[in-house]
């Protein structure tokens, strides 16, 4: 397979990158900044993609696209630097692996459906990451779920990869059970003194609510974002509200702002589909 060069547009970038860490003629603060620095930025921009893209903001997602792309580039110059690797290493082994698993595109191998392919990407990254570990490593299911996913997300995966292997529910069900019975623990946590307790029994709440989603179809992750919005949403409706009786929330009381919030969501329900 050929390599071809960089566009002018992504070679404009990969320069730009050079100069802002240039030693004597760069940026300062680019200068200074290493992986670790850098990688709170990294996460960010994505979760500025997913929020551009559930916003349905075409225009921001390609703003943002091109904010997570630069962080890319941000790494592979700090590698190169290093003598680690370089940008055109990083999207040679990017296609390198998308050519690898999808032996149903690029080979002879044949696919029914996107089921079986799901089935077929798992496999393949179950076989790359046991040839990554030491041999005296005992593999397993849960290999390389990054620590620094965020919980909720971190739950789903876990959750997801040991399905694979059978250990889970059939249904929903006993899935809502365990969130009854996660409640029943939180209630006895709360009658009692110990909080690092009560903390894990919150945790195990909230684990068992992924577990729920999961089973439900539903993306935990977006699922919080999606209540986030909302919770938000409603509380800028009870400050207008407020504001339009010439009062602040510091100025009201727990009585009024839940009437308010009463009113924030009937309006909503009264708002035909679409309009938001």
């Amino acid at each position: 397979m050929s390599v071809l060069p960089p566009s002018p547009a992504v070679a404009r970038l990969l320069d730009i990158m050079i100069r802002l860490r240039d030693p004597t003629l760069g940026c300062p603060w680019d200068r200074e900044q290493d992986f670790a620095s850098i990688a709170p930025y990294t996460i960010e921009e994505a979760y500025e993609v997913a929020d551009a893209i559930a916003r349905g903001d075409l225009g921001a997602l390609k703003e943002e696209l091109g904010d997570l792309l630069f962080q890319v580039v941000f790494h592979a110059r700090m590698a190169q630097e290093a003598g680690a690797f370089d940008f055109e290493a990083v999207a040679t082994a990017v296609a390198d692996k998308m050519v690898r698993r999808h032996p149903h595109v690029f080979g002879t191998a044949r696919i029914a459906d996107a089921d079986a392919q799901t089935v077929a990407w798992e496999s393949h990254k179950a076989e790359e990451r046991q040839a990554k570990k030491p041999k005296s490593t005992r593999p397993s299911v849960l290999d390389d779920v990054p620590l620094a996913l965020p919980a909720l997300l971190r739950a789903q995966k876990l959750q997801k990869r040991v399905a694979r292997v059978g250990f889970d529910w059939k249904s929903v069900e006993p899935a809502l059970e365990k969130v009854e019975e996660e409640i029943g623990e939180l209630r006895q946590e709360l009658a009692g003194s110990s909080s690092e307790k009560l903390a894990e029994e919150i945790g195990d709440l909230l684990f068992a609510c992924v577990n729920v989603a999961r089973h439900a179809g539903a993306d935990a992750e977006s699922a919080l974002r999606a209540a986030n919005a909302k919770f938000e949403r409603r509380f800028h409706w009870i400050e207008a509200a407020l504001a339009a009786r010439g009062k602040t929330p510091e100025q009201s009381d727990l009585d009024e702002m839940e009437a308010l919030w009463e009113d924030a969501k009937r309006s909503e329900r009264a708002k035909p589909p679409g309009t938001g």
